[in-house]
């Protein structure tokens, strides 16, 4: 089982949909202060089922929706998407999803 891509929209500051795809076994994920990083894994903690506001670095579920700046309106909705490479069927009941 191997993580290939995940689609965020609306989550925290990535209000535009993005994708991060993932090809190869290792990826890491560098840039400077300020830039998403931590918002990436939050979003992966969040889409696996965390909601604790506090594991997310929030102080409410609210938190995790784009809130809007003064040149861009609040969305109503976050979305994150996880695609996992399954070939070898360790996901159990999902290896005949497709």
């Amino acid at each position: 089982m191997r993580l290939q891509s995940l689609k965020l929209a609306g989550f925290k500051f990535f209000v535009d949909p993005v994708t991060f795809r993932f090809p190869d076994p290792l990826t890491a994920i560098v840039g400077p202060n300020g830039c998403g990083k931590s918002n990436v894994i939050d979003a992966i903690r969040w889409v696996m089922g965390e909601s604790s506001a506090r594991q997310l670095r929030g102080d409410a579920m609210s938190d995790v929706i784009f809130a809007g700046t003064s040149q861009r309106k609040p969305v109503g909705q976050a979305s994150v998407e996880l695609v996992v490479e399954n070939t070898l069927g360790k996901l159990g009941c999902y290896r005949d999803w497709e």
